[in-house]
């Protein structure tokens, strides 16, 4: 890809790198640029503050800098200002030579041209499953890979549900999960606590139903859509799920969960170290669809992906790192650090057969969906925005859920 490609910015970057003029993407050593000029010395931003220079993930990084033969520039941002930073960054060629990035972001990135092709680049892709490979797709294009993915799922509570008499094998469906709830909230106990905040997380949180009764994003106000709706708002009318849940960020849902009253949480891996200190029995449920089945539910996890460079010859040795982060062996690791599940099947089952806790969560993500799927790319954020005001104007009981998704509907129009 030519210089001139990465510089063909669409208007909506445009007004993101314009709200990021403020700050200047700084690299680890204070300045300003995010490439050396030492040609040995190749850049690394990630979304990972949390990791350390002492850090497994930084010891990989150098590692496989040390493979290529080049030393590693590696700056670590929050992932709220990672695009901002990337944006302006290639609008003053300026790119790091391997970037991770959340995979909703790719489709807005590629679209700015920012980044490079699987074709450009000659990544390999092929071990990684396509419903997660999808999350990285444009107009046709797939640009980068996962490194990882986490999605949702049920956590249940099995000695709630033992004093209920539910027996979670018979949960298949929507009307049987009801059902689960009708007897625990007659047992005495509380049914089940989710996220329906009115942010991306709501959003998130409620796209395994969405997804689950057959709806599509491009149709909101579908028979489906409003279906899904329908079943979280009465769950609420009945008392089987609590009204706090408006409010709910997954971290305060979790809390709910964790207080031992509640038979069910929806819920990501993220929480399986936490999960583990709650101190009673749980088990992980894959959410089902209306009819019986697996929901989809939404991926979430970063991809690696190669940005466009003014000096097209870095991108050999880019390949080689990024071909060194996500091989087999460092995907393993570096997986279980993140507590994500791998995005290839190879890894996936020695992730099984090390933990097999991971078995149900190994299922939800090879149902899972991209969110920028179904070539949505940068319509997602958009969507989504109506999809969660629909979700919050439902729940409080301002609007019916039919009139919420058509307003919804309206409004994405």
């Amino acid at each position: 890809m030519t210089r001139t490609t990465g510089r063909r910015f669409t208007a909506a970057a445009l007004t993101v790198v314009a709200l990021a003029t403020g700050t200047t993407a700084c690299s680890s050593d204070g300045s300003s640029s995010a490439q050396d000029e030492d040609s040995g010395t190749y850049t690394v931003w990630d979304p990972y503050p949390q990791f350390a220079k002492d850090s497994a993930w930084v010891k990989l990084l150098d590692g496989c800098g040390t493979k290529a033969g080049v030393k590693i520039e590696r700056t670590a941002f929050d992932t709220s200002d990672l695009t901002n930073k990337v944006l302006l960054a290639a609008q003053q060629d300026n790119s790091p030579d391997v970037l991770i990035v959340d995979n909703p972001v790719v489709s807005t990135l590629a679209e700015a041209g920012v980044l490079t092709t699987t074709d450009d680049n000659k990544l390999d892709t092929s071990k990684v499953d396509p419903n997660l490979l999808a999350a990285g797709q444009s107009g046709g294009k797939t640009y980068g890979t996962p490194i990882g993915a986490n999605t949702l799922a049920l956590y249940y509570n099995k000695d709630v549900l033992e004093a209920a008499g539910v027996d979670v094998a018979s949960i298949k469906d929507w009307s049987s999960l009801t059902a689960a709830l009708e007897r625990v909230k007659k047992a005495g106990k509380k049914g089940i606590t989710f996220s329906a905040i009115g942010t991306e997380e709501g959003s998130f949180q409620f796209l395994p139903w969405f997804w689950g009764a057959g709806a599509k994003l491009t149709e909101l106000d579908s028979s489906q859509g409003v279906s899904a709706l329908s079943l979280w708002t009465d769950w609420l009318k009945k008392g089987y799920a609590p009204n706090s849940v408006i409010n709910n960020t997954q971290t305060t849902s979790w809390q709910e969960f964790a207080s031992g009253d509640y038979a069910f949480a929806e819920n990501g891996t993220w929480q399986l170290a936490n999960a583990e200190k709650a101190g009673f029995d749980y088990g992980v449920l894959p959410i089902p669809a209306s009819a019986g089945g697996d929901a989809a539910a939404p991926t979430g996890g970063e991809f690696v992906t190669l940005p466009v460079q003014g000096d097209t010859g870095r991108y050999t040795t880019a390949q080689k790192l990024v071909t060194c982060l996500t091989s087999t062996e460092n995907l393993y690791a570096t997986d279980t650090t993140l507590s994500y599940v791998a995005p290839t099947a190879e890894v996936q089952n020695k992730q099984v057969a090390t933990n097999a806790g991971l078995k149900p969560w190994v299922e939800a993500v090879k149902a899972a969906k991209g969110r920028t799927s179904d070539d949505l790319g940068t319509k997602y954020p958009k969507i989504s925005e109506q999809l969660w005001k629909a979700v919050q104007s439902a729940l409080s009981g301002a609007k019916s859920p039919k009139d919420a998704l058509t307003s919804a509907q309206s409004a994405v129009k």
